[in-house]
């Protein structure tokens, strides 16, 4: 890609429809678009035009607009070509277009010049590509929270007192004689303090906009027949797993995705977590605990009728799971019913028994309970990666300014600063750069 390039691209969805849309964007846009239309088009107006191929002869008739640059979603010149939505006529237009000279876009370079060009930073960017693939209100709603720049902001204010602190320090290293105390030492650890707490709070945040964005992750697990592939079956609704009294049924791993109240959940049937009868059985239970590590929540199946001896087994692999819930299955068995602590509900993959509440549990775990969308942003895997390391070079380099360790706390803090810059794409590689638009959709 050049600056002195002319992309274009259909920018509706594949497949017929009653309008489609040719975008171009680039310093030839309003030639190309013009030729094409036939006439002069005016900024911002919306122009009736005979769209005309090479010969003149007519390709369809719609809506032409023309964006002067910098005023536009690209901060370059852009025409919008509005034809009826028939793919073959947009197709037309495409191939007309790049015979005056423009070239066919790449998946998510309009996005990517918009970025590029300072109309958008990287988070707002990705939230372009997060509101087109929301698949319900809640997540739509986040991820334009996002593009209006509400996590941005929230990480460039961050940034800023990072950034603050880090210039005291390094101001302070110039007097290496002095108690760091004498230069306002105490001062600064609070403000370190407080920085850090405001970045648990947008990790916290970021985490449930994460999980409106992608859904929940969710891993079945439990000794060898507690029910777990009963439970799957019961909650899809159908029988995606094979049942039987045979302990060891399940061997690999199976997935089922499902919505909840609009909530998408990917829930994993896993191999019984016992000692393995053998090696097909042992790389099952490998798997389920592979699993089980990048969880974001574990239910845990036990016999409610004896839920000691279960929760003995699993204890030690539940707990590498993000959050946990231990299910005492098989609650239809039991005469009498013991108070269980919070993390735990009676449940019956046979009869349905306490589906309805585990329903409501996954649900606020998701972050989909009433109002619980209010504020929320999304976010990315690699949004809460890039905040996580930035949390440890924080805390580093809290340990170094209570040594007075200066240099090194000033490291620690550089490297937090830059860190966070990664989010925005104000401190990053071009290489990111292209890995990260290259998921966006052709004409975006």
């Amino acid at each position: 890609m050049t600056a002195a390039d002319t992309i274009v691209a259909i920018s509706t969805a594949p497949g017929p429809g009653g309008v489609g849309i040719v975008r171009l964007s680039g310093p030839a846009a309003q030639r190309i678009g013009e030729a094409v239309a036939g006439r002069t088009l005016a900024p911002r107006m919306a122009t009736h035009a005979r769209f005309l191929d090479t010969d003149g002869a007519a390709i369809d008739d719609g809506l032409a607009l023309r964006f002067r640059a910098p005023a536009s979603f690209t901060g370059e010149d852009v025409v919008e070509l509005q034809a009826h939505g028939s793919p073959v006529v947009l197709r037309a237009l495409v191939a007309r277009c790049i015979g005056l000279g423009a070239r066919q876009a790449a998946a998510g370079e309009f996005s990517q010049r918009a970025f590029l060009n300072g109309k958008l930073d990287l988070a707002q960017a990705e939230a372009v590509a997060d509101l087109i693939a929301a698949t319900d209100l809640r997540a739509a709603r986040a991820a334009r929270r996002s593009l209006e720049g509400d996590f941005s902001r929230r990480v460039e204010a961050l940034m800023d007192a990072v950034l603050a602190i880090r210039v005291h320090v390094e101001a302070a290293i110039d007097f290496a004689d002095e108690s760091l105390d004498t230069l306002g030492g105490a001062a600064l650890r609070e403000r370190l303090r407080q920085a850090i707490d405001q970045l648990a709070a947008l990790r916290r945040a970021a985490e449930r906009g994460r999980r409106l964005r992608d859904g929940l992750h969710v891993v079945l697990v439990g000794p060898p027949n507690a029910g777990k592939s009963s439970l799957l079956n019961a909650l899809a609704g159908s029988e995606r797993a094979i049942v039987t009294d045979i302990a060891g049924t399940t061997r690999d791993l199976l997935q089922e995705t499902l919505r909840i109240d609009g909530v998408e959940l990917t829930l994993v049937d896993t191999a019984g977590l016992r000692d393995a009868g053998d090696a097909i059985e042992a790389e099952g239970i490998r798997r389920a605990r592979a699993e089980l590590a990048r969880a974001d929540l574990a239910l845990a199946l036990v016999d409610a009728c004896d839920p000691a001896a279960g929760r003995a087994a699993l204890d030690g692999d539940v707990r590498t799971a993000g959050h946990w819930l231990w299910l005492h299955n098989k609650a239809d068995l039991l005469d009498g019913r013991p108070a269980l602590p919070a993390d735990a509900l009676y449940v019956s993959a046979r009869t349905g028994e306490g589906l309805e509440a585990l329903h409501a549990r996954l649900l606020a775990l998701a972050g989909a309970g009433a109002g619980a969308d209010e504020g929320a942003f999304s976010a990315r895997v690699r949004h809460l990666d890039a905040l996580a390391a930035a949390a440890d070079h924080l805390s580093r380099a809290a340990d170094e300014l209570a040594a007075e360790r200066l240099d090194l706390a000033a490291d620690a803090l550089a490297q937090a600063h830059a860190a966070l810059g990664q989010i925005g794409g104000k401190l990053d590689a071009d290489g990111l750069l292209g890995h990260i638009f290259g998921t966006f959709c052709i004409g975006k």
